[in-house]
C-alpha cells in the first residue's frame, strides 16, 4: 500500500532534486529491488534503512560537499559514503517507490574517532550531521532514521548499532557498548527538501581548516594512504579503559 495522507505531504518530498536524485535509474533498481517483498510502507521504509546501512560502508575520510559527490546515484557507485551522503541515499530511495522524505541535520559531538581524524578534525564537534526523516503515515508521522554506520564497523568499533522499527526515531546512542560516552547532539540543524548546500559549506568553511570553501579536502589532509577501516582497528586494539 502507499502512506495514506501522502497527498498532504508538500510534493517537493516526493520530486528529485539534483543532490537526491531519486529519478536516476540504479537508484530505482536500489530501492525496487531492496524493498521487495512486502507491500507496506513501513516495511519497505525498514528494508530500505538496513540495506543503506550495511550495504554502503561508512567512510568519513571520504567527505565532499558537492553536487556531484553527495548524489544517491555516486554513493550507490562508489560503495561508500558519510553520514549526509548515506542519508541522502536513503531519502532518494525513499522517494523512488514514492514514500515522502527529507534530510535533517544536527551538530553532534563524537567522543569516538579515530586519532587520523581527531588530528585533522582539531575538534570533536562534527557539524551538519545528516540523517533522513521519512514519513510514513499518520500515527507515526515523520520519523528519523540514521544509516550511517554500517554493521561491520559497530562491531568493529564496539558501538551499540542503530536498529529502525519504523515507528521510534533512530538516533545515535550516548554511549558504546562499553559505557563509554559515543555521541550527544548539541545543535539541531532542521529538516529539509533538499541539501542545504550553501549553509553546510559556508559552516565548514569556517570550521574546519582542511575543507576548502568549494567543499572538498583539496589538499588530502587525511593523507593519500588513509583507510577509515583500518585507523579504526588500530584504534581499538589500543583501547584499555573507558575515555570520559
Amino acid at each position: 500500500m502507499t502512506v495514506a495522507s501522502a497527498a498532504s505531504v508538500d510534493r517537493d518530498l516526493l520530486e528529485p532534486t539534483p543532490i537526491i536524485d531519486s529519478d536516476h535509474a540504479t537508484v530505482r533498481r536500489f530501492a525496487e529491488s531492496r524493498s521487495a517483498g512486502t507491500q507496506a510502507t513501513p516495511e519497505k521504509a525498514i528494508q530500505l534503512y538496513y540495506a543503506v546501512r550495511d550495504e554502503i560502508r561508512y567512510d568519513p575520510y571520504a567527505v565532499a560537499v558537492e553536487i556531484q559527490t553527495l548524489r544517491a546515484s555516486a554513493t550507490l557507485s562508489s560503495g561508500r559514503g558519510w553520514c549526509v551522503s548515506k542519508a541522502v541515499l536513503l531519502a532518494a530511495a525513499c522517494r523512488a517507490i514514492g514514500i515522502p522524505a527529507r534530510v535533517g541535520f544536527a551538530d553532534v559531538r563524537n567522543h569516538l574517532s579515530t586519532a587520523r581524524m581527531r588530528e585533522v578534525m582539531q575538534t570533536d564537534l562534527f557539524y551538519w550531521h545528516g540523517y533522513t526523516s521519512i514519513f510514513l503515515g499518520a500515527p507515526p508521522g515523520w520519523v528519523k532514521a540514521t544509516p550511517a554506520f554500517n554493521i561491520e564497523l559497530c562491531e568493529k568499533f564496539g558501538l551499540l548499532p542503530l536498529d529502525f522499527d519504523g515507528e521510534q526515531d533512530s538516533l545515535y546512542h550516548p554511549f558504546d557498548r562499553q559505557g563509554r560516552r559515543h555521541m550527544e547532539y548539541v545543535n539541531e540543524r532542521g529538516e529539509f527538501a533538499d541539501v542545504p548546500l550553501a549553509e553546510i559549506l559556508a559552516t565548514f568553511a569556517e570550521k574546519y581548516r582542511f575543507i576548502k570553501r568549494e567543499g572538498t579536502d583539496r589538499d588530502g589532509a587525511f593523507g593519500a594512504d588513509a583507510d577509515f577501516e583500518r585507523d579504526v582497528e588500530a584504534e581499538t586494539a589500543g583501547r584499555c579503559r573507558p575515555r570520559d
